[in-house]
């Protein structure tokens, strides 16, 4: 009898349909994957030291370079789950969007979630 591995998707909201963009082992705790929308836009994907995933839109606001899939992944005293974009060092909140640093300013998030197909 031979056993299937079953890849478990990492899936994006896209309008109104999930749409699959990369694998979870693909994924290292810690970093960050850009990923090609359906609609052109670009997203970082990030899995945290915990397992979580989630996924921002990849342009700093602060450069407006496609950048920020390959951040730092850090966490503030209170837990709050962020990258530090590459050029600048701005904090992004992962789970809002919220900049940590200037909070007049915010990324797109999307929803994310796990398909083990």
């Amino acid at each position: 009898m031979t056993t299937v591995a079953i890849s478990t998707r990492v899936e994006l909201l896209t309008g109104r349909s999930w749409t699959p963009v990369c694998d979870w082992e693909q994924l290292t705790p810690g970093r960050g994957v850009a990923v090609l929308l359906p609609d052109g836009q670009q997203a970082a994907v990030f899995r945290d030291h915990q397992d979580e995933v989630y996924a921002v839109a990849n342009r700093d606001p602060f450069t407006g370079a496609y950048v920020l899939s390959r951040g730092l992944v850090g966490s503030t005293p209170d837990g709050r789950v962020y990258v530090a974009s590459p050029l600048l060092k701005q904090r992004f909140d992962l789970a809002t969007g919220e900049c940590l640093d200037d909070e007049s300013v915010r990324i797109p998030v999307h929803a994310v979630r796990l398909n083990r197909g």
